[in-house]
C-alpha cells in the first residue's frame, strides 16, 4: 500500500509541474503586445473577459512580462513557459500542439484580407486587369504566419519578415508592393502610418476561410472549458455579436466588401475540425 501511495505521489507531482505558475494563482497571462502601437490586442482581451464573465470565472488577465512575437508566444505556450492563453489564426500544426478553443473570435473576419499599399500606387491597382494578376504583386507577411503558407500555396510572391513592424518599413521602403491585412486589423493600422502615405487599397479584396482562436496549453483543459463556457453563453445570448458590432461594425461598413473585385483562395492548411456548419459562427458580406 505505501509503494502504492509513493507512485501516485510522483504522479501527481509530475502533473503539477506540467501547469505553469499561472494555474496555482488568479491570473490568466497573455503576450504583452509587439509595441505601443499595437492595437490587435484590444478586441480578443476584450472578448476573452466578456467570456470569463459570462463563466462566472473570477480569474484575472494578465499581460506577459516582456513584448512577445507570436511565434516565440505560441512556443512558450506549447512548453507552459509564463503564459496560460495566445489568440492566433488556426493551422493543422497549432491544432497539434496546442488545445483549441473552437469558436472563431474574429468570425471569420481574419479571412478577409485587404491590401495597405502606398497612396501613390493606387492607380497601379486600378489598372490591373482582374484580381488574378495580384499574384505577381510582391506581398509582405511575417515569416511564421499561417497567412504566408496559404498565400504561397495560392501563387503569390511572398516576402517574408521577422517583425510585425518591419512589415510596414518594407512596405515603406518600398522593397514590398502591398501588405495584405484582415478587415479586422487594417483600419487601426492605416492610421497610424497615414501620416506617412499608407493608404487602403480601394478596388480587391483576398479571402480564405480561417479561423482565430484562443489557444490554452493541451494541460489547461479546464480552463479551456471557462472560456468555452463563457464564449458560448455570450453566443447563445447575443452579447458576442453586440461586441462584435461594436468593434468591427464601423469598419465593415467603410470596407463595403460586396462591392469589391474578391478572389477566393483555398486554405491549405485549415483543420478538418474547423465549424464551418456553425453559420453563427461566422460573418457573410451583407
Amino acid at each position: 500500500m505505501c509503494h502504492v501511495k509513493l507512485y501516485a505521489n510522483k504522479i501527481l507531482t509530475l502533473m503539477l509541474l506540467c501547469l505553469p505558475l499561472s494555474a496555482f494563482a488568479n491570473d490568466i497571462v497573455y503576450p504583452r503586445a509587439e509595441s505601443t502601437f499595437d492595437e490587435r490586442v484590444n478586441y480578443p482581451l476584450r472578448l476573452l473577459t466578456l467570456a470569463l464573465q459570462k463563466s462566472g470565472s473570477s480569474l484575472q488577465l494578465k499581460p506577459s512580462e516582456l513584448p512577445m512575437q507570436q511565434g516565440r508566444a505560441l512556443k512558450q505556450l506549447a512548453r507552459n513557459d509564463e503564459l496560460d492563453v495566445v489568440w492566433s489564426m488556426t493551422s493543422v500544426e497549432r491544432e497539434a500542439s496546442l488545445l483549441p478553443i473552437r469558436i472563431p473570435i474574429y468570425k471569420g473576419l481574419v479571412g478577409w484580407r485587404l491590401l495597405l499599399i502606398r497612396e501613390q500606387k493606387q492607380q497601379l491597382f486600378f489598372h490591373l486587369t482582374d484580381s488574378t494578376v495580384l499574384k505577381e504583386v510582391i506581398l509582405g507577411q511575417g515569416h511564421d504566419w499561417p497567412d504566408t503558407q496559404i498565400l504561397a500555396d495560392n501563387g503569390f510572391r511572398i516576402v517574408p519578415s521577422s517583425t510585425y513592424e518591419g512589415l510596414f518599413e518594407q512596405l515603406l521602403r518600398e522593397r514590398i508592393e502591398a501588405f495584405p491585412r484582415s478587415v479586422a486589423e487594417i483600419w487601426a493600422e492605416q492610421q497610424t502610418y497615414s501620416a506617412q502615405g499608407l493608404v487602403i487599397e480601394q478596388r480587391f479584396a483576398l479571402h480564405y476561410p480561417t479561423a482565430f482562436y484562443y489557444f490554452v496549453n493541451p494541460h489547461r483543459t479546464d480552463l479551456a472549458d471557462i472560456i468555452t463556457r463563457g464564449l458560448e453563453a455570450a453566443i447563445a445570448d447575443g452579447s458576442f455579436d453586440k461586441l462584435f458590432n461594436q468593434e468591427h461594425g464601423d469598419i465593415l461598413r467603410a470596407a463595403d466588401l460586396k462591392r469589391r473585385d474578391i478572389l477566393t483562395l483555398t486554405n491549405t492548411i485549415l483543420p478538418k475540425a474547423t465549424p464551418v456548419n456553425r453559420s453563427e459562427l461566422w460573418y457573410a458580406p451583407q
